[in-house]
């Protein structure tokens, strides 16, 4: 005899994905435990117990909620950009713009992969602590005609034509860029030296007027912040940064070194 069970379903619960993300700080490329806040304009994202901020939903593919066996064939893969907004409560980190593209496609092998959370770095405020041997490069960025403080500029540290480090300037024009792994001493190309202790980089600085802030250096003096603090995306102005307002200096640096620059940049 055969005995037939009847199950009643209680509860169900489903889980839909767009993508993730994965804040990074952007000296060491180490993944944040701290917690975050994570918004792009009619999304849905929520940090699970990994660290990831997980994309469940989004305005613009509506369908994809919905879906569960397979994606929608339309929009194709990557063919939108999902703007979203992280910010460090605690102020470790500057806030900045990250741009996704969606939706991902889960048949996709390696970085653009469904499965495959996004990393985006995170630079550090004028006030962060730093590492062992690290190298502190902190410069104030102007603007050449009238001193206002520019926010939103992206700094780049090479030696040659590599980038040892990133970093972005506040509201106030301040940025610090840590540089990791710059040797205590290493082999000089000069015949009359064996070993030195510094090696020659070049700080770049880029702006873009139309995104960036400009606020008056009496602001800055009196501690008045604009209304809106500076947010950008600096892999958006890396990509532009041919056509942006730049300029650069060459600097030496050291372990443990520090250098303080005052950087200023001719607008249109």
């Amino acid at each position: 005899m055969s005995v037939v069970r009847q199950f009643h379903e209680l509860e169900r619960l489903e889980w839909r994905v767009l993508g993730a993300l994965r804040p990074v700080d952007g000296t060491t490329g180490i993944a944040l435990r701290g917690r975050l806040e994570a918004s792009a304009v009619g999304a849905r994202i929520a940090r699970n117990r990994s660290g990831l901020y997980v994309i469940h939903e989004w305005s613009r593919l509506p369908t994809h909620a919905a879906a569960f066996d397979g994606p929608p064939a339309l929009p194709a893969p990557g063919s939108e950009q999902l703007a979203i907004t992280l910010r460090d409560p605690g102020g470790h980190y500057l806030p900045r713009l990250a741009s996704i593209a969606l939706p991902r496609d889960p048949q996709a092998v390696g970085g653009n992969s469904l499965f495959v959370a996004v990393d985006i770095p995170l630079y550090p405020s004028a006030a962060a602590g730093l590492g062992t041997n690290w190298t502190a490069v902190r410069a104030s960025i102007t603007d050449n005609a009238d001193g206002a403080a520019l926010g939103g500029a992206l700094l780049r540290v090479l030696a040659g034509a590599t980038v040892l480090a990133r970093g972005m300037s506040d509201w106030r024009g301040e940025a610090l860029v840590p540089v990791v792994g710059v040797p205590v001493t290493t082999w000089s190309e000069d015949e009359d030296a064996v070993v030195v202790t510094t090696i020659a980089a070049t700080v770049e600085v880029y702006f873009d007027p139309a995104l960036g802030t400009r606020t008056p250096i009496a602001d800055v003096r009196a501690g008045r912040p604009p209304t809106a603090t500076p947010l950008v995306d600096p892999a958006d102005l890396e990509s532009r940064r041919e056509a942006l307002a730049t300029t650069q200096q060459n600097i030496s640096l050291a372990a443990r070194g520090a250098l303080n620059l005052n950087l200023g940049l001719d607008l249109p």
